[in-house]
Order: C-alpha cells, then sequence, then structure tokens
C-alpha cells in the first residue's frame, strides 16, 4: 500500500482521525505557555478536544440506534466546543494562531461528518 493510500485510508478511519486529533490537541496544549489566561482554556481544549474520540468509540459500540445517535450527537457538541476553544486560544497566543487554525480546520471536517451521519439517522 503507498503512503497516499495509507493516509487516505486513515482519513476514512473515524476512530483513528478522532484519537489522532486529540493527540495534536494535547501536543498544541502542551506548546502553550501556562499562565492565567491560558490555563482554564488549555484544560477545557484537552477535556473537549479528547473527548471527541472518545465519545466516537463509544458510538461505535454503541448498543442501539438510538444510542448511536445520541453519542453521535455528543461528538458534534465537543467539536463545536474544540472550535470555540482554539478560537480563544489563538487570541490569548496570538503567536500560536496558524496552529490553532489548522486544528479549527480538522474538527470542523469532523463535526460536519457527524453532521452528516447524524442526518442520515433521522
Amino acid at each position: 500500500m503507498t503512503n497516499s493510500q495509507t493516509s487516505n485510508k486513515e482519513k476514512y478511519n473515524l476512530e483513528e482521525r478522532t484519537a489522532k486529533f486529540g493527540e495534536e490537541i494535547i501536543k498544541f496544549c502542551n506548546s502553550l505557555p501556562k499562565n492565567d489566561i491560558t490555563r482554564p482554556v488549555i484544560n477545557q481544549l484537552v477535556k473537549c478536544g479528547t473527548s471527541v474520540g472518545a465519545n466516537y468509540c463509544e458510538a461505535d459500540d454503541a448498543e442501539s440506534k438510538a444510542d448511536f445517535r445520541h453519542k453521535i450527537g455528543i461528538c458534534k457538541k465537543e467539536a463545536r466546543e474544540v472550535k470555540h476553544f482554539l478560537r480563544m486560544s489563538a487570541v490569548a497566543v496570538p503567536e500560536k494562531k496558524d496552529e490553532a487554525r489548522r486544528l479549527w480546520l480538522e474538527v470542523k471536517e469532523l463535526n460536519l461528518i457527524f453532521n452528516a451521519i447524524n442526518n442520515k439517522l433521522k
């Protein structure tokens, strides 16, 4: 399998993609300076950024269609929260704006995917 096939396959493996996203959020948060402004933002960002993948894993193991839909709904909410806190981090640490924007674009895509899944379940 070529590298492009591997990365393309990973792009469509939501469990792996959301796990990698959580890892990237942790790395990003570790790179931010710690002060009275950033600590709460970092705390929230780590919680919601890693929660997207955890909730997707729960959705994948759902006990019913209703349970699956509920867990996907949580994934959507957590992804939206990540977008918010990435925006706040870019304001708190302007020199990290480009990195925050890259992560924001990824979580926006994840949110759109969860929206599409949710809409197909209606």
